[in-house]
């Protein structure tokens, strides 16, 4: 129980230089004075009050707190950073680094390469606050002490906290890497081929990796994705597994060689794991049900444009077809047409002929049934006359004149009438200039 103190002391009088009473102003009076109770608190206090309930020195309660803060800090790294120690690990020769799994000393197996800088610092803290040489040689009371692991868990620190030591640890980290799954494993192919893949994007140079994708995924996604991987840009370089190069300046002549010796490996591995990348990507492409899936689609697709091609030429060949019976119907119909038109012609001509003959007679029969239009009986030139006017006249006119002067010539009665229409006719034609007056000797 805290108890009250009571101090007896007058409040200092001000300095004789202090001049404040000729300009201070008082906005309101001070304040009755009050009786408060003053208790101790504080972490000094605190462990004062820890010390004195348990009896302890002070060395035996810092002792006590420093155990109680490891045991602190080890429950607060347990939780994402926790895994269990293998005995043959614990017992590792620290010369033999090269070879431990430095994730796996730090108890990071799980994150490895993904692993954040604040994770390898929270994984050391633990380790070494679990395996300190110190507190071993305190727990064994004097004993013997191995300090063997510890020697591994700074080497592992030191290799992972430097990030490029790191990188050229993660190059060579085969345990990061994901087995391909068989034909026979049982699963997601998406979801485990998208594992492998993933652990082998890691080495990318170029970010980010095309995602593997699943059964929804586009041909150009698809593509882009085995496109990417046949043309990997990696950067493993391969240093880590390099053989240590020696320091001294008397074997340069060794540490040529060995230097030498180092790029033939490196340059050997990376055409090893270019050649197994590829082997991986085949195998992968091989099993692909995506790729089965567009080849058919593709297939599809052609013969779909092979068969559109197919039929526009058949419909094209069916329309030439249809045009050249239709022209060739066309052609016989003309023809028909044609011959019909003929033969119409052919016989209208004949029946003009006809006709023509028949007026013909017709014009000589007028001339001769009117006595060649002379009294008495006709001489011998005057039968001539007659008929060559006639005939004159029948030369020099066409068939449908010819049959208009006959239609004349049957509605005329008498030898007067008869020559007066083929005189009416002669001197037509002498004033059309188709004939002679003078060619005329009877009409």
């Amino acid at each position: 129980m805290a108890t009250s103190l009571k101090i007896d002391s007058p409040l200092p009088a001000f300095s004789g230089e202090w001049t404040g009473e000729s300009n201070f102003i008082s906005h309101a009076p001070i304040s009755e004075p009050v009786n408060r109770k003053l208790e101790p608190l504080g972490p000094h206090f605190l462990a004062h009050a820890r010390r004195k309930r348990h009896s302890r020195t002070f060395s035996e309660d810092d002792r006590i707190q420093a155990s109680q803060k490891v045991k602190n800090v080890e429950d607060e790294d347990a939780g994402e950073i926790s895994e269990p120690e293998d005995p043959a690990m614990l017992s590792r020769d620290p010369k033999d680094w090269k070879n431990q799994d430095h994730y796996a000393v730090l108890g990071l197996s799980k994150y490895r390469y993904k692993a954040t800088d604040e994770q390898i610092k929270k994984a050391h803290r633990r380790k070494v606050l679990k395996h300190h040489p110190d507190k071993k040689a305190a727990a064994s009371a004097g004993g013997q002490q191995d300090d063997s692991f510890f020697k591994c868990i700074q080497k592992a620190m030191e290799i992972l906290s430097d990030p490029v030591k790191r990188r050229q640890y993660d190059s060579v980290d085969d345990n990061a890497d994901v087995d391909p799954p068989s034909k026979k494993s049982k699963g997601s192919f998406y979801k485990q081929w998208a594992l492998v893949f993933a652990a082998e994007g890691r080495f990318s140079k170029k970010q980010p990796v095309p995602r593997f994708g699943n059964e929804k995924s586009t041909k150009e996604e698809v593509d882009e994705f085995y496109n990417f991987f046949y043309n990997f840009d990696s950067w493993r370089t391969f240093e880590y597994l390099d053989e240590d190069v020696p320091d001294d300046n008397e074997n340069r002549d060794q540490k040529r060689h060995v230097e030498r010796k180092n790029n033939a490996a490196r340059k050997k591995r990376k055409s090893e794991d270019i050649a197994r990348l590829r082997e991986l990507v085949d195998k992968c492409l091989a099993l692909d049900p995506r790729i089965k899936l567009f080849k058919e689609q593709e297939k599809e697709r052609r013969n779909a444009k092979k068969n559109a091609r197919e039929a526009e030429e058949k419909r094209l060949a069916e329309e030439v077809a249809k045009k050249a019976e239709e022209d060739a119907k066309r052609k016989a119909e003309e023809e028909a047409a044609a011959k019909v038109a003929r033969e119409a012609g052919k016989k209208a001509k004949e029946e003009a002929k006809k006709a023509v003959k028949k007026n013909r007679r017709v014009l000589k029969g007028s001339v001769k049934d009117n006595n060649y239009f002379v009294t008495g009986d006709p001489s011998p030139a005057a039968i001539d006359n007659a008929l060559n006017d006639v005939e004159l006249i029948q030369g020099k006119i066409d068939p449908d004149e010819l049959a208009e002067l006959v239609t004349k010539l049957n509605v005329s009665t008498g030898a007067d009438a008869v020559k007066a229409v083929y005189v009416e006719k002669a001197e037509d034609l002498v004033s059309k200039g188709v004939a002679k007056k003078e060619d005329f000797k009877l009409l």
